[in-house]
Order: C-alpha cells, then sequence, then structure tokens
C-alpha cells in the first residue's frame, strides 16, 4: 500500500476507530505491511478461513474465525 494507503478514508476510520478505543500501539518496525488470518484445518482439510487486510486496520470477523474453528476436524492417530 505504501503511501498510497495514507490517503484512503477507510485506513483514517480505522485509525481513529483503534484510537478512539484506546489502542496506542507503537511507531517500531515495518508499518507498511498489511496482515491477516488464516484458519488451517488438521491433515488434508487444508484453510478452513482466509482473511487477508486490504487496508491498514481491517478487521476480520470474530464469529467467521470462530466458525472456521469449529470446522476444525481432529485427525486420527
Amino acid at each position: 500500500m505504501m503511501m498510497s494507503g495514507l490517503f484512503r478514508i477507510g485506513v483514517w476510520q480505522n485509525f481513529f476507530r483503534a484510537w478512539k478505543n484506546g489502542y496506542s500501539g507503537n511507531l517500531e518496525g515495518e508499518g507498511f505491511t498489511l496482515g491477516g488470518v488464516y484458519v488451517i484445518g488438521a491433515g488434508r482439510q487444508g484453510v478452513l478461513l482466509e482473511h487477508r487486510e486490504k487496508e491498514f486496520g481491517d478487521k476480520v470477523s470474530l464469529p467467521s474465525v470462530l466458525e472456521a474453528a469449529e470446522k476444525i476436524k481432529p485427525q486420527a492417530s
């Protein structure tokens, strides 16, 4: 995203939401790397949930993570 990320309205909305809720973070590290969440099942189940940030502060839905985690089947020995 580099500098274009600073000009996106969604990025600023996410920043103010986090700031309003008390998250301060730090200014150390890369800073331009977008994150993501993966839920991966056992054995051959593969990826059950994939969420890649499209802009800074893009959050994954907690219910979708829990739903995907409940689908994980224990691997037989």
